[in-house]
């Protein structure tokens, strides 16, 4: 698969401040922009901007992240994965205080999020990720040095479609905003093996 940044992503919820190069994206984020529906907060809002590009089938989506001006609580970027407005995940470095940020998922079915982390230290300002798909379902990666993926999370999305919109996304769900830089866009053939239970 080769899609160009320039001709096959398509944005969700434009930003008004976005740079697109032909290897690089830079968006700034606008405050009160967030994804999440219902869930314990009980708030739904789907308004974060996402560059997004059709795939149809099994893929594995890979880019890297960094996000250093990110210092306002919740301020967040990395991989969208939407369906529709109540069937999406997204993998992200949020913000938390000057002592750690949150490296987390959120796997959005049926219409109801949920939010899986783990603390990491504030001072990490970039990070690589990689979502692979099979059928339903999906398996997400992360990396510090865009070398060495370690595992995040093994989830099922009840209401995927055939084709997905993959991509990136930026928000600061507070009174906030920021310059989240993008790169090393991949789409490529699905590098999650498939699962033998000989």
């Amino acid at each position: 698969m080769n899609h160009k940044l320039t001709k096959d992503f398509e944005w969700q919820n434009k930003p008004k401040e976005v740079i697109v190069h032909t290897d690089r994206v830079l968006i700034t984020t606008e405050p009160k922009t967030d994804l999440w529906q219902r869930t314990y907060y009980g708030f739904q809002n789907v308004n974060a901007p996402a560059f997004l590009c059709k795939v149809d089938g099994d893929f594995t989506f890979q880019v890297k992240t960094e996000y250093e001006e990110a210092i306002d609580l919740y301020d967040q970027c990395g991989v969208l994965c939407f369906f529709d407005d109540e069937n999406w995940i997204k993998v992200s470095v949020e913000y938390e205080n000057d002592v750690a940020r949150r490296l987390g998922s959120v796997a959005t079915n049926l219409g109801y999020s949920d939010w899986a982390s783990v603390d990491i230290p504030e001072t990490t300002t970039e990070m690589w990720y990689r979502l692979s798909r099979r059928g339903k379902d999906f398996f997400i990666e992360s990396s510090e040095d865009g070398t060495q993926f370690q595992q995040m999370r093994m989830l099922h999305m009840h209401k995927s479609k055939e084709t997905a919109r993959v991509g990136i996304y930026a928000c600061s769900p507070m009174d906030s905003s920021f310059k989240a830089v993008f790169s090393e866009i991949e789409i490529g053939t699905c590098l999650w093996k498939a699962h033998s239970a000989n």
